[in-house]
Parts: C-alpha cells; sequence; structure tokens
C-alpha cells in the first residue's frame, strides 16, 4: 500500500508500508521494479536508514546485545590467532648464552618449557635464605631493605608492615599476601610469625677490616663447632644487648638461617658474622692486631668475678659436648670459669654467653 503524503514545501513523500499478511512475502523494490529481501521498513521517510537506537549508544552495546568492544577483542582474537606461530610477538624462547637454536627443542609460547641452568639456581640458592617472624623481619628491614628479594605476608600482619609494602612496591619487589598454609610453605616452618622474607645473604668481614675499624674498648665473640640455630639466635640476642658487633665463625651462613634469625628477635642485625682462612688464624690475627684471647672451660679456670675482663678481647666458647680444641685452648692469654653449684656439668652456651658478656659490660661499660 502507497500513501503520498506531502510536506511544506510542497515534495511528495513516498513510505511503503508491509502489510500483516505479506510478513513472509518477498518485495518488489519500488525503485527497480525488481525483487528485494524480505519486506521491511528498511528505509523511513526521506529514504533514509532508520536511526541506531539511541540505548544501544549508551549503554555500549551493539544491536545484537553483544558490548562492542568484545566485537572488537574477537575480531582481533580471531586475527591474532590465525597468524602463524613463529610469526606471533608473544612469542618466548630462553636459551643459554651461545647456544644454537636448534641445540634445544622449541617448545614455544609464554607457557613452554624454556632453558634454565642449573648451575645458576644453585648458586642463586646458595646465596639466598628465607628469614621469618615479626620483630626479625621488621628488624631486618630497617637495617638491610635492599638484601630483600621477596616477600610473604598473611593478612593480619600487613597493617605492621605499611612502610614495608610501601617501599617494596616502590622498588619493584615481589611480595604476596597468602593464607597461613602458604606461608607454612614459603617458610617450611609453622612458626613463621605472620612473615617471611626472601633475602640475599651477608658476606663475612675479614678480620684485617675488623680491627681496622675497631674502637679501643672492644669485645668479639669466637664461635668454634657452635651450629645450633637456636643457640646461634641466643647468642646473637645477647651481643646485640651487651654492645657485641662482631662474631668469628667458621661458616658465615650460619647466622643468616632462618632459626637463628628468628630466635635473635632483631639482635642478628646489630651483629656482623667475621670469617678467616681457619678459626685459629683468625685468633691468631687478633692477637697481633692487640686483643687479648680469652677461653672459657666448666672444669678449670679462673673465676668469672675474680677475673679482670680485658677492654679489647675475643671471648672464646665451643660447641657444649666437647667444648673448646686443644688449639683454641692453647692459644688463650686468659681462661676463666662461671662458678656455680656443680649440680651440672655446664650451662647452655648460649646461657654462659649472656653471663660473660654481662661481666664484660659491668666492669667496661657501666
Amino acid at each position: 500500500m502507497n500513501d503520498e503524503l506531502k510536506n511544506k514545501s510542497g515534495k511528495v513523500k513516498v513510505m511503503y508500508v508491509r502489510s500483516d499478511d505479506d510478513s513472509d512475502k518477498r518485495t518488489e523494490n519500488p525503485r527497480t521494479g525488481k525483487g528485494g529481501g524480505r519486506s521491511g521498513p528498511s528505509r523511513t521517510e526521506g529514504g533514509r536508514r532508520p536511526a541506531r537506537d539511541s540505548r544501544d549508544s549508551r549503554d555500549g552495546k551493539s544491536r545484537d546485545g553483544k558490548p562492542r568492544g568484545d566485537r572488537f577483542r574477537d575480531n582481533a582474537s580471531r586475527d591474532r590467532d590465525s597468524q602463524p606461530r613463529e610469526n606471533s610477538p608473544w612469542r618466548t624462547v630462553s636459551r643459554a648464552p651461545g647456544e644454537e637454536v636448534a641445540d634445544k627443542p622449541d617448545h614455544g609460547g609464554i607457557s613452554g618449557k624454556s632453558f634454565v641452568d642449573p648451575e645458576v639456581i644453585r648458586r642463586q640458592r646458595a646465596e639466598e635464605t628465607r628469614v621469618y617472624g615479626e620483630n626479625a623481619c621488621q628488624a631486618l628491614f630497617q637495617s638491610r631493605p635492599d638484601c630483600i628479594v621477596r616477600a610473604w605476608f598473611i593478612q593480619s600482619v600487613t597493617p605492621r608492615f605499611k612502610e614495608a609494602l610501601r617501599w617494596m612496591a616502590a622498588n619493584r619487589k615481589a611480595y604476596h599476601v597468602v593464607d597461613e598454609e602458604e606461608l607454612e610453605k614459603a617458610s617450611g616452618t609453622e612458626h613463621h610469625g605472620g612473615v617471611c622474607f626472601l633475602i640475599k645473604k651477608r658476606n663475612g668481614t675479614s678480620v684485617q677490616q675488623w680491627v681496622r675499624e675497631a674502637s679501643e674498648e672492644d669485645c668479639v665473640l669466637a664461635l668454634e663447632d657452635v651450629g645450633n640455630p637456636h643457640n646461634l639466635g641466643a647468642i646473637m640476642r645477647s651481643c646485640a644487648h651487651f654492645g657485641v658487633k662482631g662474631v668469628v665463625v667458621q661458616d658465615a651462613a650460619v647466622l643468616e638461617s632462618g632459626a637463628a634469625i628468628r630466635t635473635a628477635e632483631g639482635g642478628a642485625e646489630h651483629v656482623q658474622p667475621i670469617t678467616g682462612d681457619s678459626f685459629i688464624d683468625a685468633l691468631d690475627q687478633f692477637r697481633k692486631a692487640g686483643y687479648a684471647i680469652v677461653t672459657t672451660s666448666s672444669h678449670k679456670g679462673t673465676p668469672l668475678y675474680k677475673a679482670t675482663m680485658p677492654k679489647k678481647m675475643v671471648l672464646v666458647l665451643g660447641q657444649e659436648r666437647d667444648g673448646l680444641s686443644d688449639a683454641a685452648l692453647d692459644s688463650a692469654d686468659l681462661s676463666v670459669a662461671i662458678s656455680g653449684t656443680g649440680n651440672v656439668e655446664s650451662l647452655n652456651v648460649s646461657v654462659a654467653t649472656g653471663v660473660l658478656l654481662a661481666e664484660w659490660w659491668r666492669q667496661n661499660k657501666a
């Protein structure tokens, strides 16, 4: 049915309206006289196409109901998937330096396998260690934040580590907020205290460097074959309390274990490991630099409270079972003993350290 309408200018407008009974019939194009598609209001007044529903532009959806951005992403995904794998900008392949491409199979893709040098992994693990415990990690962050490689926290402790979290974010250090189970796996212990740091270990200071910077009043601790991390942690805590800053050990790494640092409750950050070619050689170098070598014994020696503790000395302690070696005992300028009831053979090495350092502090610092 054709309706002719005149507008104000006198021009004739033609509107083609589909009747209900012809809804499924193909119509004839009124301009060409040829058949077209299914009848419908393909054009409106003046031959213009119908305007897009304004709601489409407001809600960001196309006429097929999908978000417009999704259509573009779908097209981009099809274009990317149609490209050959080797031309993909996301293709990643890792190889050892100097290795030819043909030497290793190309697994392709970000999730594919890549070459990892086992020696590099071993070296990294030897240079790193995990420390945990709230006080220990807070002290470590305040003392040497640059050594932190990665960190794990449970949610409840994060308010107390706001400064550390901000610093790690600003310095692109990875950290993770995890649950108790995940933190136990990361730290290797259930006694993690809600936080764990993966850190770079410290290197030991040489005797020569230490004596160049030492003051006239200096007490250095020397530990022969003391390896229990809880004893080491308690010893470092006593050292920090009484102002002893250097500890001679055969391997600096023993002072960097997670259990030792946690037990030290922050005291480890006030103590430096001192190493040498051998334990006895280190004692000899200290003697030549003007230090008195003071050994301890539970059976013989001058009673501690009758002895004069030198202002500049190296206090030597050994493991509880065997005590000091003969070479260490022979190097002594003074040997002292802690008097007691005799009901037990000896004190725990960390307890004995606290008693001895307290007397040195009383005589020289108090």
